[in-house]
């Protein structure tokens, strides 16, 4: 990313550009990026190709104002903050669902961060409601949050019997020897693993979430983001849901495609010229590395 896309990127976030690759900034341009970029599933039920590679995903995120899932929104975040001067290596994570059942490979995608003081961050600007700031990567004991309560521990075994982790990771220190379980508010969300990951690699990920019948983003479309008193806008299908911090919530359905376009340009800032149709499996647009 050069310094051009640097700028206008840290544009699109109303940041200012941090002098050094601090705790307290990183800090600073996760809030930001969880209250101006969008997590959105827009380009699955539009038929819009998703495109695993930095110049693609800042046309999209930047130049037309978009949002993205895991993969488009993490990965661009990453490729920002390197080129700030942070340290980031690309960890994969397995989403747990019903019965603690752990997703697919390459379900999502997280950040470690490492900061000029040679501490590691655990950053996620693409899971939808999680933490609004980064998470400590060594620190085993409850970290307060304005999206919750957040806990990291060290993962057991899986499903197969085998815990996480490989000599590349054990050998980088003890908060990197196992994959780790990430909990909110007592909750385990997802399994962070810590072999470091290529973008490339998050490839059949993308198109699994993107096609197949399982994958909970075909059945709505949805477009949600952090506001700027901690609560949360979130249009999902037609229903537009506003949450508060203290947890106060409001819900209506918009009844016409015109609302639902002034929706999403007005809370959003996303510019379309039609409503997202629900697509159904196997029929959504196929995701690849780009060329």
């Amino acid at each position: 990313m050069d310094s051009a896309q640097v700028d206008a990127y840290l544009r699109r976030l109303g940041a200012e550009h941090p002098p050094r690759p601090t705790a307290e900034a990183l800090g600073a341009l996760h809030l930001r990026h969880l209250r101006t970029v969008p997590f959105e599933n827009l380009s699955v039920h539009l038929g819009e190709e998703i495109v695993l590679a930095e110049t693609p995903l800042h046309d999209k995120v930047v130049g037309r104002g978009r949002g993205g899932f895991c993969y488009e929104l993490n990965g661009l975040f990453g490729a920002l903050l390197s080129a700030l001067g942070y340290g980031v290596t690309t960890l994969a994570a397995r989403v747990y669902g019903d019965g603690g059942r752990l997703g697919i490979p390459y379900d999502h995608m997280a950040l470690l961060v490492r900061t000029e003081d040679g501490d590691d961050w655990l950053a996620d600007v693409g899971f939808g409601a999680h933490s609004h700031g980064p998470l400590a990567v060594g620190e085993r004991s409850e970290q307060e949050d304005g999206g919750g309560t957040f806990r990291i521990v060290e993962s057991g075994p899986d499903a197969a019997g085998v815990r996480g982790g490989d000599g590349a990771a054990r050998a980088a220190g003890p908060a990197r020897a196992a994959d780790l379980d990430v909990l909110r508010d007592g909750k385990q969300v997802y399994r962070v693993e810590a072999r470091p990951r290529a973008l490339d690699d998050f490839v059949s990920g993308a198109w699994w979430h993107s096609t197949s019948p399982r994958s909970h983003f075909l059945q709505s479309t949805v477009c949600s983001r952090v506001t700027e008193d901690g609560g949360r806008i979130t249009l999902s299908g037609r229903r537009l849901t506003s949450t508060t911090a203290g947890g106060g919530r409001e819900e209506r359905e918009l009844e016409t495609d015109r609302e639902v376009l002034a929706a999403y340009r007005e809370y959003f800032g996303i510019r379309l010229d039609r409503v997202p149709v629900r697509r159904e499996a196997d029929t959504g647009p196929q995701a690849g590395s780009h060329p």
